[in-house]
């Protein structure tokens, strides 16, 4: 995630509303995590989930870009073994825009979706 806060124009008042990443990476997982066929989220990479396992990061696999007119969002995601990972793929991305966008206001460029594993739910 980057540093630097989007800074949106407030309509009523001469302030300014600041969203960081961190919390745009908050929505994007709640949406994400509640989507049809993702079962989970996961680490970029081994070095990302040992750090992860560590310090019990919410926004575990997020990464959130935001530029000057825009917010770019990578998701890693471990999706339900049996679903199809293109539909499951679409499926999030259009939740985590829509969600985004509605809950902040800002407009949402991209959001790649990297499927890192499949997992066996156990049917008991």
């Amino acid at each position: 995630m980057t540093d630097h806060k989007e800074v949106v124009p407030a309509s009523q008042t001469d302030g300014k509303i600041e969203i960081s990443p961190q919390a745009v990476a908050s929505i994007a997982a709640y949406a994400a995590t509640r989507s049809y066929g993702v079962v989970g989220m996961a680490a970029k990479n081994a070095v990302d989930g040992i750090a992860t396992m560590l310090t019990g990061d919410p926004h575990r696999g997020i990464d959130v870009h935001i530029g000057s007119d825009a917010v770019a969002i990578d998701l890693h995601v471990i999706v339900e073994y049996g679903t199809r990972i293109t539909s499951v793929a679409h499926s999030v991305a259009n939740t985590v825009r829509f969600s985004v966008e509605k809950t902040t206001g800002l407009s949402v460029s991209e959001v790649n979706v990297y499927v890192q594993g499949l997992r066996v739910s156990t049917t008991d």
